[in-house]
């Protein structure tokens, strides 16, 4: 199944994924696929299995040309544009980031020379401040990787017969993040605020908080029809169903984590105790374990915004 394929993140380190940077030498790009699934009405969701690609991209395609939702790593370009082919011989006319990690935005060095790219204020922001792009020090983001147009609380792209409508949902996963709705398709791209079938990563350092994150998904539930499909950040092709279990968990949870500060105790304690041993088997086979879980969660509620290590 491709959710087995997806969570070999097991093998990659918390740092890489925090600070989205993957350094070549940690990377065999060669043996990454990017594949293509029909999701609704003009929507496609592209992949990669063989390896850590990135986060899921989201595609409208049509008469109009094809707007991305992400578009992962500079290297897997090639591959991209090669899954796109495949599904349409329009050109790529706008990228929107969900957000500023580069597993969903180092893509735009290339696309961006070509595409016009569209994100949340914070996100063009937070690229612009790196000095570290591809994990290289000194090394500045891309003039052309930067978003062009960038948004304070929603933005619209009306192509192939739809509004593309991305709304801002502010300190969930990051503080720049944007739930992306093909509104006659019937299809959502949550980006980072939605790993379907593992423990989040949630980015304290970067404005992210285990409330906001919760906020944000039960928000986006109370507006999805029954049968919408959902592009998740990382993981499968997902439900509503899904989601609404994911939004349990993440609820749960956090109230475990919030009785144990409420009652004194410390965040080792709680580590020790295995106080959310009980969503392991379904939601720890990710690279998040319970016990960075536990201290995202802890260190949010605390205010403290450090990541686990």
């Amino acid at each position: 199944m491709r959710r087995a394929a997806l969570l070999v993140w097991g093998s990659l380190s918390l740092a890489l994924v925090s600070s989205s940077r993957l350094a070549a030498q940690e990377a065999d790009w060669s043996k990454i696929e990017i594949k293509a699934e029909k999701v609704a009405g003009n929507v496609y969701m592209l992949y990669g299995v063989g390896g850590f690609a990135g986060g899921n991209i989201g595609v409208s395609v049509g008469d109009d040309g094809i707007v991305l939702v992400d578009d992962e790593f500079e290297a897997l370009v090639p591959k991209i544009e090669a899954a796109l082919r495949g599904i349409s011989d329009k050109p790529v006319r706008f990228v929107l980031n969900t957000h500023f990690h580069g597993d969903h935005t180092h893509g735009n060095k290339v696309f961006g020379l070509k595409s016009t790219i569209v994100a949340h204020d914070n996100v063009r922001k937070r690229l612009a401040a790196n000095d570290k792009f591809d994990n290289k020090p000194g090394t500045p983001t891309p003039r052309q990787a930067l978003p062009i147009i960038t948004f304070d609380s929603k933005v619209s792209v009306n192509l192939n017969g739809e509004e593309i409508r991305g709304i801002h949902f502010p300190a969930g996963h990051t503080d720049g993040d944007t739930v992306v709705f093909f509104t006659q398709s019937k299809v959502v791209h949550m980006g980072d605020d939605f790993f379907n079938g593992t423990f989040p990563f949630i980015d304290l350092e970067a404005g992210g908080s285990a409330k906001g994150y919760v906020a944000a998904v039960e928000k986006v539930l109370s507006e999805l029809p029954d049968d919408v499909k959902i592009i998740p950040g990382h993981g499968g092709l997902a439900t509503k169903a899904d989601l609404q279990a994911f939004a349990a968990m993440m609820r749960e949870t956090t109230a475990i984590v919030e009785k144990g500060i409420q009652a004194g105790e410390t965040l080792e304690q709680m580590q020790r105790a295995k106080v959310l041993a009980a969503y392991d088997a379904k939601w720890g086979g990710g690279f998040m374990k319970s016990e960075g879980f536990i201290a995202e969660i802890y260190n949010s509620l605390k205010g403290v915004a450090k990541n686990p290590s």
